[in-house]
């Protein structure tokens, strides 16, 4: 069977390399010059900058991708644990470093509030159920039927996954100190909505990040996309880069031919790990798409982000490689994402220094600085509104560090919503994809094949299992198990 794969992130090269392991034809078709989607890398003034994801967690999930193909993640690069995980900056410029360890962070949450540490155990033993059922079970139905979820088992589990409790008020029934509310309702920023609309399910992010820890691959985050790269190129995948698809043409039921910028090509079965609203809206008739535009228009999306790629030539002091500053109101900048979405007042943000962990991504003496403000998608992007909110965090990071750091700064390089639309036709510019609403979750997220076309799948961050690094792999397995099953020739 010969596959077309269009888009090179990480659910393209996971369906990629499952459906060639399998002993199929596959070739990638990628419109940047480098693979991996968001997670790609650029290099600038000795500097080396990843472009997308820099948390690194679920190892597990890792391991077991390239153990399915008799593979060590160590056969590749090399991880670190994080300790401290990562910092929180508060009110005040308080800072609490996040331990590696769950005894640790027991250890640290009793200290802000008598008897967390028992409760911390209890929500924890929780969140591990959890976990064990959404990464182990949920995240791996296709969530093409409702008899997927029908077994007596999966019911039973579904009432003990808190999915119709939001986990706001979940995480409330253990803790009542702000500041722990704070470092536990972080990781729900990753699904793209706020702690009040999202499942308490997800407090299996908690058990994600405290028990399976915040690591680092060595080189950076990028290497995860060389080494998935080598071995789709190991199981003969073409990976062919520069390559835009203008069309995709049907013929009946089926798709004929995809043309590109610089030639067609055909194909059997044809994934999209592109934008999905993007494919349906520019490369396939209107005849032929899933969901009409007031469907995703109605689509609660994920933030965008404003980042900021830094070059300094000194040491920073008192960063962790993590930092997240929540020293302004979290609830104010959340209002003016999802409900009453504008550019923030004062906006919280993260600044990442991988220099801290890694002295190959900067030259010896400088630093490497990453910061992202989370922000609503579909927002006006102009150099001069960047340029404002680079001067916001900036003067904060200053004031916290103790030091001046833009008089330093040798390399600057800014990317938000319109680069987002650019590079990856990212719908409204968003960064993350879909929230994980509950309205927004399995069977109710778009779903992975075309509902008009026979040998058309979608795959990524807008369809199950939903965003992030981890659930983007499994979605392009996912969808290469749909298209084995289906097209057995």
């Amino acid at each position: 069977m010969k596959v077309i794969v269009i888009g090179s992130g990480f659910s393209g090269l996971a369906a990629a390399t499952s459906l060639a392991d399998k002993g199929h034809e596959v070739t990638i078709l990628e419109k940047n010059s480098v693979a991996g989607g968001r997670a790609r890398v650029f290099e600038a003034e000795g500097f080396t900058f990843d472009m997308g994801p820099s948390w690194y967690w679920m190892p597990d999930v890792f391991e077991n991708y390239f153990a399915q193909f008799g593979k060590k993640v160590s056969d590749y690069y090399d991880l670190v644990r994080l300790d401290p995980s990562y910092s929180v900056i508060l009110e005040g410029n308080e800072t609490i470093n996040l331990p590696a360890g769950i005894d640790k962070l027991g250890d640290l949450f009793e200290s802000m509030e008598s008897g967390s540490r028992a409760k911390f155990q209890e929500f924890m033993r929780q969140a591990a159920y959890k976990y064990d059922v959404g990464i182990n079970n949920f995240v791996w139905k296709p969530s093409r039927s409702i008899t997927e979820f029908l077994s007596l088992k999966l019911l039973y589990d579904v009432t003990r996954l808190d999915v119709f409790q939001s986990f706001s008020s979940h995480i409330r029934k253990f803790f009542q100190d702000e500041k722990i509310l704070k470092i536990m309702e972080f990781p729900i920023l990753f699904l793209g909505a706020t702690p009040e609309n999202t499942p308490a399910m997800y407090s299996l992010m908690n058990y994600a990040e405290m028990q399976n820890g915040t690591w680092y691959p060595m080189g950076g985050m990028h290497q995860i996309v060389k080494a998935m790269v080598a071995l789709a190129v190991e199981k003969g995948v073409k990976i062919l880069l520069n390559k835009n698809v203008q069309k995709i043409e049907i013929q009946g039921d089926k798709v004929n031919k995809i043309i590109t910028d610089e030639g067609d090509f055909t194909a059997d079965v044809v994934v999209a790990s592109a934008d999905y609203h993007h494919v349906e809206d520019k490369l396939i008739g209107e005849e032929f798409r899933n969901y009409d535009e007031k469907y995703w228009e109605k689509r609660v999306m994920a933030p965008s982000s404003l980042l900021f790629y830094l070059g300094v030539s000194k040491r920073i002091p008192k960063l962790q490689h993590h930092n997240l500053f929540f020293d302004e109101d979290f609830k104010v900048h959340a209002h003016e994402i999802y409900t009453q979405p504008k550019w923030p007042s004062k906006p919280l943000f993260y600044a990442s220094a991988p220099s801290k962990t890694d002295s190959s991504v900067a030259p010896e003496g400088y630093e490497n600085l990453f910061l992202l403000i989370p922000v609503a998608p579909d927002l006006e992007d102009t150099d001069e509104i960047r340029e404002k909110y680079y001067h916001i965090i900036m003067e904060r990071l200053e004031k916290y560090c103790e030091v001046t750091i833009r008089n330093s700064v040798v390399y600057k390089r800014s990317y938000a919503h319109s680069d987002f639309k650019n590079d990856y036709n990212a719908f409204k510019g968003n960064a993350y994809g879909l929230a994980n609403t509950l309205m927004q979750t399995a069977l109710l997220k778009p779903t992975l094949k075309s509902k008009k076309v026979k040998n058309l799948y979608y795959t990524g961050q807008l369809t199950v299992p939903g965003p992030g690094v981890p659930p983007s792999l499994i979605s392009g397995l996912v969808v290469a198990g749909e298209v084995e099953k289906e097209n057995r020739f």
